[in-house]
């Protein structure tokens, strides 16, 4: 509870009785706006240091609150004398200020002393029954919310609590309204003692971290309103009712590994240390993925020794089954990747390190997860009815200056899923992609995942991501084909070359006719460019006779497919991606965020999923449904909505990221080749 000053005012009886009864009821109000310790004003009357209150003022105190306690709704109990809250809005004292003060800045603010020694006088005038009873009939007839106007001071805003409500420490949620809606964030900020940090002293205001939070009347379930889009009914999807379907629910959250906190603490001076604490972190966590109840979660920043003491353990007990891959070297953290068993069964793992020894491209510690599922159906139908599913988790390199490396770690993971997902007959099962790409939407690394292409050859390494614009530095890496060495075993199509090009017994093995057959081909008719000129030696061109066969290239294909050349510096894939989201909120105008770091927005978290290319304009690639239909999706934020809430993370989200959730339908049929 945020404890506050209570200023004794020159007016009138009724009107000072009724902003003291409004005081009362407010002392259990909805705080959301912080779970830290706040600091407590000892004594209701404590407006100066050492000024006692007289006993006739306490008594008549303490009978006005036993009177007072019929009102209470069921359940309340009536606080200690000398523990009555009033909620402050002011212009010297405001939100995050009030919270970080101690007790001493208050006691010598001038308003506050100013007002005290003015009413001493005027409060023993009020301990009269004429007045109580006068006050009690005023009180029935008093609004929900009223403000009382201090002279010399900012107004007090005393609101009539909410019933209902859960407490933990400092914050409260109204349960009744969170529940009747489905799509705000409604999981409870009540936790037990043994998860919940200790409650520490206050801080005085020097040694506290900065902190701007929003008025205590806005609470963070409403700034932070995350509606639910059901895009079954759009015009533009083609969802038949009577195709039935096997639906199912992703989440991809990136939690932010407490490791990674307190290795920089720079990059969350806006937070108040005690909602950074993992002890206070975890619930919030966790009951945020049980009320989206996702059936594949994919999680990014996973902490080691917390999963597996935990992470795991509790997801077991939700009903999943889970899987997880540390990053390599010295790092703590990973990707997991959880299914419930009740609706999937595993056909296959595969996780990827992206770290190869010697090669500068693939030089970090990333990794990723790619799990092939079953969909488990009904009983009387066949598992064949329904295609395996593809999920993949990654968290790609964050440095915005190697974009050659993040290029190189997704084209590992799309050929790792083209292994996977790919069908005995060439084609794929469905795939959704997740993670956190350190890249923004229309960068060229998003467009390489989305339209299937990307020329890379001299492009900055900074550009790939489209994270910061360095084209201002004098020098910069630049990427040149080939990316990768062949020593890799990767071709430019993201796939692995034994799959691609499987060897043939004695494919090495060339006679000497056979050579010979290539002796006045194209290229051995042309002299190099860098060949030194010598007259009589290098200057002849050799004439191919009449009689030779038509080189092959002059010959029409019956059936082209397009040969992208090793050294040519374009990647492609084949497995048609699209994005869940958007990334545009036309209702604000503007764009959606995932993440906030050092305040300013970006997208840089994703679900793709499988779907049926329509065209191609301008260079981007259409889409619509194929076999996995997207059914809905929770949205996403504005900048500007999370300024308001102090950033990411805050006390109602625990991760500086947002999850991402969508919700897909999977045809019940027999495999679709597509």
């Amino acid at each position: 509870m945020i404890g506050t000053v209570l200023c004794y005012v020159l007016l009138p009886a009724a009107r000072l009785l009724r902003a003291l009864r409004d005081a009362f009821f407010t002392y259990r109000k909805n705080v959301l706006l912080a779970k830290s310790p706040s600091t407590q004003i000892e004594g209701v009357f404590a407006a100066t240091r050492g000024r006692s209150v007289p006993e006739e003022q306490e008594a008549f105190l303490q009978q006005w609150l036993e009177e007072g306690e019929g009102n209470l709704p069921a359940g309340e109990s009536v606080p200690a004398v000398r523990r009555v809250s009033v909620s402050l809005t002011s212009d010297w004292l405001e939100g995050s200020e009030l919270l970080m003060t101690s007790l001493s800045d208050l006691n010598t603010s001038p308003e506050v002393i100013g007002c005290a020694d003015q009413q001493h006088s005027e409060l023993n005038a009020l301990a009269s029954s004429e007045l109580q009873d006068h006050a009690v009939a005023e009180l029935a007839r008093l609004p929900s919310e009223e403000t009382v106007t201090v002279a010399g001071s900012a107004p007090w805003a005393a609101v009539v609590p909410q019933t209902d409500h859960q407490t933990a420490g400092c914050a409260g949620i109204n349960v009744e309204v969170l529940n009747d809606d489905p799509a705000v964030l409604a999981w409870s900020l009540a936790c037990d003692a043994e998860t919940v940090p200790p409650v520490l002293p206050a801080q005085p205001i020097q040694d506290a971290v900065p902190f701007y939070p929003v008025p205590t009347e806005v609470p963070y379930h409403e700034i932070l309103w995350r509606d639910w889009e059901d895009l079954s009914v759009q015009p533009l999807k083609q969802v038949s009712k009577n195709t039935p379907l096997f639906e199912f629910r992703v989440m991809s959250y990136n939690i932010l590994a407490q490791d990674l906190v307190e290795q920089g603490l720079d990059l969350y001076v806006h937070c108040h240390p005690d909602i950074l604490d993992w002890n206070y972190r975890l619930p919030n966590l966790l009951q945020e993925i049980q009320h989206w109840d996702p059936d594949v979660l994919c999680l990014q920043e996973v902490q080691e020794n917390h999963y597996w003491e935990q992470l795991e353990p509790t997801f077991k007990e939700m009903g999943f089954a889970c899987f997880y891959k540390r990053r390599t070297g010295t790092k703590t953290d990973g990707c997991a990747v959880c299914y419930k068993h009740s609706r999937f069964q595993l056909i296959s793992l595969s996780p990827i390190e992206y770290f190869r020894p010697g090669l500068d491209v693939l030089n970090r510690d990333n990794v990723g997860l790619v799990l092939l599922l079953q969909p488990v159906l009904p009983e009387g139908l066949d598992l064949k009815a329904v295609s395996p599913l593809c999920v993949a988790n990654t968290h790609v390199l964050f440095n915005p200056r190697r974009g050659d490396i993040k290029l190189a770690q997704v084209a590992l993971l799309l050929a790792e899923i083209d292994k996977i997902a790919r069908t005995t007959e060439g084609s794929y099962y469905p795939v959704i992609l997740c993670g956190d790409l350190n890249s923004v939407p229309d960068s060229p690394l998003y467009k390489f995942i989305r339209n299937g292409e990307l020329s890379y050859h001299g492009m900055p390494a900074w550009k790939v991501s489209g994270q910061e614009d360095f084209s201002q530095q004098l020098y910069s890496r630049k990427l040149l084909a080939p990316l990768w060495p062949s020593s890799l075993g990767l071709t430019d199509k993201c796939q692995y070359v034994t799959l691609s090009q499987p060897k043939k017994p004695g494919r090495r093995e060339y006679s000497r006719d056979f050579l010979l057959q290539f002796r006045f081909c194209d290229v051995a008719c042309e002299r190099p460019p860098q060949l030194v000129l010598l007259e009589g030696v290098t200057d002849a061109k050799p004439d191919r006779p009449a009689d030779w066969p038509k080189p092959a290239a002059m010959v029409k294909d019956p059936d082209p497919q397009p040969f992208v050349p090793r050294c040519s510096g374009i990647i492609q894939h084949g497995l048609n991606l699209t994005s869940v989201y958007s990334h545009f909120l036309p209702q604000r105008g503007r764009p959606e965020v995932t993440t906030m770091p050092m305040g300013l927005g970006a997208t840089v978290d994703y679900i793709f999923y499988s779907a049926e290319p329509v065209e191609s304009k301008a260079g981007r690639r259409l889409y619509k449904d194929g076999a996995l239909k997207l059914l809905g999706r929770l949205s996403l934020l504005s900048e500007d909505v999370l300024l308001m809430a102090n950033g990411l993370p805050n006390p109602f989200c625990s991760s500086d990221h947002l999850c991402l959730l969508a919700s897909f339908g999977l045809e019940i049929s027999s495999l679709r080749e597509s």
